[in-house]
């Protein structure tokens, strides 16, 4: 890994941490929760359970045990929150919180 993939997997790292608002134990009941819904519900893409799953592995992992696969999730977490935080907010979108709360992060959570 060059000097400069290092700086910006840290980045990464900082920006993923404090957009992931959930812990890992709120994160994982809530998962728990939308496998239940899941067959009665249709999530919206990239906010599956599968994904959920991955993004809770990686709040259990150290930085430097990091694969190539979960900065890719890293990566799309960041933008699907930064996409969708703020139709949440304004518009008050409850099926777009949830499924930001899928990848762990909950834009009403102060």
């Amino acid at each position: 890994m060059g000097e400069m993939d290092a700086v910006e997997n840290e980045a990464l790292w900082d920006e993923f941490h404090q957009l992931v608002n959930m812990t890992s134990q709120e994160l994982s009941a809530w998962l728990k929760t939308r496998e239940e819904a899941e067959s009665a519900e249709t999530l919206p893409a990239g906010a599956d359970v599968e994904a959920g799953r991955h993004v809770l592995s990686i709040l259990l992992k150290r930085r430097a045990d990091l694969t190539d696969d979960d900065v890719q999730v890293m990566h799309q977490v960041v933008e699907a929150v930064e996409t969708q935080q703020e139709r949440v907010r304004d518009a008050g979108d409850v099926q777009a919180r949830h499924s930001l709360m899928t990848l762990g992060h909950d834009p009403l959570k102060p």
